[in-house]
């Protein structure tokens, strides 16, 4: 009788459309996976490899496990992508993204053009925008990273680099925001430099053009560009530890809030401008709604655990009697933070949002119909008044929802 491996008929499929399978044998296909969305242009699985998923895409040129055994489980892979090796579960990868052997890449993650990574590197819940570039033996889960504008001039992470997103009261309310949004989407700002064997500790904030030397361990947000920036190594010391004190609850609010109304310009950034780039191309359609989904899990992510953080702050009055100041901004917290979360799931309304939105984007149309171009070109070969613009239109995004948050928590002062 002969022997047919369960992913026979796909693995046959896939070869009949042009798929390099050079040794077929050695896969796995789940009965799930759509062969429609691998394409047959220039895509090749090496032996080893495990695809499971009815939401996995694999776009022309793509390599897969070059460097060792892949596993891609509901991943939207784009065009050019190499994933050499290692694990991939419900991300996103754009054109030229590629990821070394060893790599642990779990849910929520969107690499965009050109962002890689080299051997051993862990990712879940992390954005990088075109460019950025990761070390070897790195740890940079809840991270948003932008800056540089091209290959050779990229932000860059170096080996051996962790971002702290785990605190001793178990509190994941720690996402990291390297450059932003409403800059870092036009290409043109100064590389960040976060130097090998150091650290981050979540949440916190970069500028732009920022050089954080080897060994750094970074607490305090440094929002200023062109910094150089050197750890400073903390005497030994035993003291006592206080679960659940939340000493710095406002810096720790305000980033947090900060970095979701990053996510919510992100999305329109995606909607309104990324959205004709990506459905031109093949399998295009199924990117963008992989990116959009990846943005909603990251929202959905950081107020839930905002929202389990806040819970865990004790209460230390009964309602309606605060007898001090902090007492009475704790029961502020605990009775509006879901108001507060639930400001990033609305649809934005505001006048002047949508006026520098209109007067952006009929530019930006009017621009993009005299220039050729890819995304990547057409953004940076951008006249500097429109990407201003732009920048205006995307930062007024970040400010009104930054706003509105602070409302809910007047007692804070978040502004």
């Amino acid at each position: 009788m002969e022997f047919k491996p369960r992913s026979y008929q796909k693995t046959a499929e896939l070869i009949e459309k042009g798929v390099d399978i050079p040794n077929p044998l050695t896969h796995d296909i789940g009965d799930e996976v759509c062969v429609e969305n691998i394409s047959g242009k220039g895509v090749k699985i090496y032996p080893g490899c495990r695809i499971y998923g009815r939401a996995t895409v694999i776009a022309q040129g793509a390599k897969i496990g070059a460097e060792g055994p892949v596993t891609i489980d509901n991943c939207q892979v784009g065009p050019g992508v190499e994933l050499k090796g290692g694990y991939f579960k419900g991300s996103v990868f754009l054109r030229g993204a590629n990821m070394g052997l060893g790599a642990h890449v779990r849910e929520g993650c969107l690499l965009e053009e050109d962002a890689n990574g080299a051997h051993c590197v862990g990712l879940k819940q992390t954005i990088l925008f075109p460019f950025v570039t990761l070390g070897s033996l790195i740890n940079f889960c809840d991270c948003l990273m932008a800056g540089g504008t091209s290959r050779k001039d990229h932000s860059e992470v170096g080996s051996s680099y962790i971002h702290f997103n785990f605190t001793p009261d178990g509190d994941k309310s720690t996402p990291s925001l390297i450059g932003d949004v409403p800059r870092g989407v036009m290409l043109n700002q100064p590389a960040i430099f976060l130097g090998g064997q150091g650290g981050m500790v979540g949440p916190l904030r970069l500028g732009y053009g920022n050089v954080s030397v080897a060994g750094t361990v970074l607490r305090k947000d440094v929002l200023e560009d062109h910094r150089m920036i050197v750890g400073k190594t903390y005497p030994q010391a035993v003291r006592e530890f206080k679960p659940h004190s939340y000493l710095n609850l406002k810096r720790l609010l305000k980033n947090n809030i900060v970095f979701l109304a990053n996510l919510v310009a992100l999305e329109h950034w995606y909607k309104s401008v990324r959205k004709p780039f990506l459905t031109s191309m093949e399998f295009g359609g199924l990117l963008y709604q992989g990116a959009l989904d990846v943005l909603a899990l990251a929202k959905k992510e950081r107020t839930s655990r905002l929202i389990a953080m806040v819970d865990k702050v004790p209460p230390t009055h009964e309602k309606c009697r605060c007898p001090t100041e902090r007492d009475r901004r704790i029961c502020e917290l605990h009775e509006n933070i879901r108001g507060v979360c639930g400001l990033f799931q609305e649809d934005l309304r505001d006048h002047r949002e949508a006026e520098l939105g209109e007067r952006f984007l009929e530019a930006f149309e009017r621009y993009g119909q005299e220039n050729d171009g890819d995304y990547i070109e057409k953004i940076q070969k951008m006249p500097v008044a429109i990407s201003q613009d732009g920048v205006a239109w995307l930062q007024c995004i970040v400010e009104l929802l930054s706003q509105k948050a602070g409302t809910f928590l007047p007692s804070f002062d978040l502004s």
